[in-house]
């Protein structure tokens, strides 16, 4: 991998894991036509790979910490303060950090379980273009409904434990290509009533256990691995830097949208993009590993080495 392509990918990776327009069919994408036009990066499975993901999603996490730590430090001061004094009282009622804490625990929670169940029977079967597509369109009518959303009245101290649920539910979904996590929990949260700047940094705060534990269970491969990389130190330093920078960018840019009320600029993108996946019908299954010798031909070659 170069660093142009590293540079790359960390892009992709940065911009579209904030911007509400799916990142999973734009990073394919990106890999087939890097494949097409002779690149040698590995394959999405190969332990390479599998760590220069956890590179880029460590990124973004920086980027999460950078343009949101004044909240970031608020919520976990806040929660620190009220467990000194958890022993004192008997109710949550004015604990809103501690309680904003334990609901974003039972998000992740919910969106782990059914996360395993959607892995567990697959999305590839979801992974044809016009299925992708349908999606896409779905995500910009959410979007385009953002926008109209002008009656709010859920603050931190109004949260429950039937918001986190839906909102892990939510997130869950995201897991079908074509189908943004941010869009579609933000979404989730303006339902319920929340005011957007609430909605907005819950549903960033949980993104970061979310993607960290996805991160993890995926990453766990890498202990068994003997050897060094193909990809050199610099590639994977060049798409860190460059996936926390865009990343920064790419949520401010969000936030700013959202307060705002303009998400519907996201929205004209994602129909375009669902327009261009319908036309073109590109490949949005994972490339194969480089080196792969389709079955026919290994069969063929083990019938000729048995004659012999």
């Amino acid at each position: 991998m170069t660093l142009w392509e590293a540079a790359l990918l960390g892009a992709i990776q940065g911009l579209f894991m904030f911007i509400p327009v799916s990142s999973s069919a734009h990073l394919v994408i990106t890999e087939h036509w890097l494949m097409d036009t002779g690149s040698l990066i590995p394959a999405p499975d190969t332990p390479e790979m599998i760590f220069f993901n956890l590179v880029v999603h460590l990124g973004t996490m920086v980027s999460v910490a950078v343009v949101m730590w004044r909240p970031l430090v608020k919520l976990i001061s806040g929660t620190v303060r009220e467990l000194g004094a958890v022993w004192r009282r008997r109710t949550l009622r004015h604990m809103i950090h501690l309680k904003l804490m334990l609901l974003g625990v039972i998000v992740v929670g919910i969106t782990g379980v059914l996360g395993l169940v959607i892995r567990e029977y697959g999305t590839d079967a979801f992974a044809t273009p016009w299925i992708v597509a349908v999606f896409l369109f779905l995500t910009a009518g959410i979007l385009w409904w953002t926008d109209s959303v002008t009656y709010t009245w859920r603050g931190a101290a109004q949260m429950t434990i039937m918001v986190a649920v839906v909102i892990g539910l939510a997130q869950a979904l995201a897991l079908f290509p074509g189908i943004s996590r941010s869009g579609i929990t933000i979404a989730a949260a303006l339902a319920l009533g929340m005011h957007r700047r609430i909605a907005a940094q819950f549903s960033f705060f949980v993104a970061i256990p979310t993607i960290l534990s996805a991160t993890a269970v995926q990453s766990r491969s890498l202990l068994g691995h003997q050897g060094g990389f193909s990809i050199g130190a610099d590639a994977y330093w060049a798409a860190f830097i460059v996936a926390a920078v865009v990343g920064a960018f790419a949520l401010w840019m969000v936030l700013t949208l959202l307060y705002r009320a303009k998400f519907r600029i996201f929205a004209v993108y994602v129909v375009l993009f669902a327009i261009f996946i319908l036309i073109f019908q590109p490949d949005l299954s994972e490339p194969p590993p480089l080196d792969e010798t389709p079955i026919e031909e290994e069969q063929d070659a083990e019938a000729s080495a048995n004659r012999t």
